[in-house]
């Protein structure tokens, strides 16, 4: 039997493959399907691992080497965990997947007509595409705030929070003047969202509990700690008697909520609130969020967040193979109204997209995904010792039980046995003795001239 061509259409690209004959064997030679996915978050990691047993080459860029366990960042700018308990090398997690590459660069543009994308200096060319690059802290407008009210989405967040927090009690310790001590020791986070909750929860904790010895010339449980949310209940994304529970919560632990009240001002020696001055050097963001600019690369809608409006298969408009997932992706959803910016989501989307496209590579492009649909599994916050809130199976509770659901759901989702390990041993630790491990104050140096800033 001679050579006999095959024309396959691949793309926009035709491929001729050829029978080889071996034997009494024949063997199609055709070539792998590119995929490119930007971003090594949950969404782009979970895609990534579900394509394992697909014949295509992935190509896995991120301008960071980790994957980072963002749900338990505010533990590390509270000082109970270090980073490494919460983030994995992408090469480490992907190191036994063979059909996978990873970069460690920067993805500055997005050729769709040409199927690539500009990753550092050199392009990657893609059959298909995954964008998963999240979201960063939004000021609404006030970018200047942020040298002075650091917010939480990076490693590099979580310890200049943890810095700036641990050095207000330093330099709290050197002053005599009672209003310049009172400014260190007031800490005031913007937005109640899970991620403030936890943070303002873990930070009365610290004050009250695990540092209250460690001190000469100061009561660290003097300190103030202060919540502001904008709406009129914390956790605006959980039911109200989730909300409700969440409240009754931080009151008993000492942090003072002020709801429906929105912050206008910020500069370095407080805030203004309406026609309230407060003097604090320590001002934490979790108020807002605002997509990634590559989702404006896309060429597809945005909403006022820059998130990107897909189509039901997670797939940006006109171009089928060009899929969206994560927080970066606006999913509308009838219960929720769109789905949440949350771990659960984005696993689900990562998940999703894997499956569509080795449906399509599988079947040639003949085969069309079912619409993404959210599985609400429900919503978890905690706010401190023995305090959680819990949103599930339609049923709202709190108190120890959630609080155990909540410690052993994030245990379960972290990525890495060695991981799961060690942070259930420093949480055991710190419910016996109330002991923080990780007080350390890193970073710069510049600041530790006693201004707390």
């Amino acid at each position: 039997m001679g050579e006999k061509a095959i024309e396959q259409i691949h793309g926009d690209r035709v491929y001729r493959p050829r029978w080889r004959a071996s034997r009494d064997w024949y063997s199609l030679r055709v070539p792998r399907s590119r995929v490119v996915i930007i971003g090594g978050g949950f969404a782009g990691l979970q895609a990534a691992r579900s394509l394992a047993r697909t014949p295509v080459d992935i190509t896995l860029i991120d301008r960071r080497n980790h994957h980072l366990f963002q749900p338990l960042l505010y533990q590390v700018a509270t000082a109970a965990l270090s980073p490494a308990n919460i983030a994995a090398p992408i090469r480490r997690v992907l190191r036994k997947q063979k059909n996978v590459e990873v970069l460690l660069a920067e993805v500055t543009a997005v050729d769709l007509e040409g199927h690539r994308v500009r990753a550092g200096e050199s392009w990657k060319e893609f059959d298909y595409l995954l964008v998963a690059t999240g979201v960063s802290h939004s000021y609404f407008g006030h970018d200047d705030w942020a040298p002075l009210a650091p917010g939480l989405k990076t490693v590099e967040d979580a310890l200049e929070m943890r810095r700036r927090f641990l050095l207000a009690f330093e330099a709290a310790e050197r002053v005599e003047d009672p209003a310049e001590r009172q400014a260190l020791l007031t800490f005031l986070v913007v937005g109640a969202g899970p991620t403030g909750v936890e943070l303002a929860g873990a930070m009365a904790e610290i004050t009250r509990k695990s540092i209250t010895r460690d001190f000469r010339s100061i009561d660290t449980s003097a300190a103030r700690i202060l919540l502001f949310e904008a709406q009129d209940r914390v956790l605006p994304e959980f039911p109200v008697a989730a909300s409700e529970k969440a409240l009754r919560h931080l009151e008993e632990i000492g942090v003072r909520v002020r709801l429906g009240e929105r912050v206008d001002e910020i500069d370095e020696h407080g805030v203004l609130v309406g026609e309230e001055r407060i003097d604090t050097k320590n001002v934490f963001w979790a108020a807002g969020v605002r997509a990634s600019s590559l989702g404006a690369m896309l060429g597809a809608e945005v909403d006022r967040a820059g998130r990107v409006h897909v189509e039901p298969d997670l797939s940006v408009p006109g171009h089928a193979r060009v899929f969206v997932a994560g927080d970066l992706a606006h999913v509308p959803n009838e219960k929720l109204g769109m789905v949440p910016g949350m771990a659960p989501g984005a696993l689900q989307m990562g998940a999703y997209v894997g499956r569509a496209i080795k449906r399509d590579v599988h079947s040639g492009g003949e085969a069309k995904s079912p619409p993404f649909r959210y599985w609400d599994k429900g919503m978890l916050a905690t706010i401190g010792r023995n305090r959680a809130v819990a949103s599930l199976w339609g049923r709202t509770f709190g108190g120890m039980i959630a609080w155990l659901l909540w410690a052993s759901v994030h245990i379960f989702f972290l990525i890495g046995f060695r991981n799961r390990v060690l942070v259930a041993l420093e949480w055991a630790w710190m419910y016996v003795v109330f002991e923080r491990g990780a007080r350390l104050i890193v970073g710069n140096r510049s600041a530790e001239s006693g201004k707390g800033s």
